[in-house]
């Protein structure tokens, strides 16, 4: 039967009670409701802002760290059997001051390094000091050298390097780097 036919004994739409009034605490309560709501995605929303930062934070520091600390165990690691191909590596490894310099004495570090003995480094510990303006990240590196003599012999050595480190092209590239003494 359709809603609009009114049949005998039925009441008609407008006979219904109307509904009871609004009380005033039910409106306050409805509006803190709502306020709260919109509080929390707020807060939602700026933590998760926040939470997004530090994590691009905390990858580029950690891409950064894993290239400064291979590029400096390949650095400490010089092999004299293949020394143009130790030299060209980190040539490709560097950018701007440190390439330029390098590539200007690449054949005297290559008869230098052909005349070492074969030496490993290690990294012992690698951490940002501070990120430049220039998006390029300073890291402070203490390597370990352990050189095997021709008598069989080892000879360790430590040291200290500042190194700065800069994103070009989507790959981590080396543009400073200095012993600190």
């Amino acid at each position: 039967m359709s809603p609009r036919r009114n049949t005998a004994g039925s009441k008609a739409f407008t006979d219904l009670p109307a509904p009871p009034p609004r009380t005033r605490a039910l409106t306050v309560a409805l509006t803190v409701a709502t306020v709260l709501i919109v509080a929390a995605a707020a807060v939602s929303a700026v933590v998760l802002f926040t939470h997004q930062r530090q994590h691009r934070e905390a990858m580029r520091t950690a891409e950064s760290l894993g290239f400064v600390r291979s590029f400096m165990t390949d650095f400490t690691s010089p092999d004299p059997f293949n020394a143009n191909a130790y030299a060209d590596g980190l040539l490709a490894q560097g950018t701007g001051a440190f390439a330029e310099d390098f590539k200007s004495r690449i054949n005297e570090i290559a008869v230098s390094v052909a005349r070492f003995e074969p030496t490993a480094g290690e990294v012992l510990e690698a951490g940002v000091e501070r990120w430049n303006d220039d998006g390029s990240a300073t890291v402070v590196v203490v390597t370990r050298t352990v050189t095997t003599m021709p008598d069989g012999g080892r000879v360790e050595d430590g040291s200290r390097w500042v190194v700065t480190a800069i994103q070009e092209g989507g790959q981590w590239k080396i543009s400073d780097l200095a012993q600190v003494i």
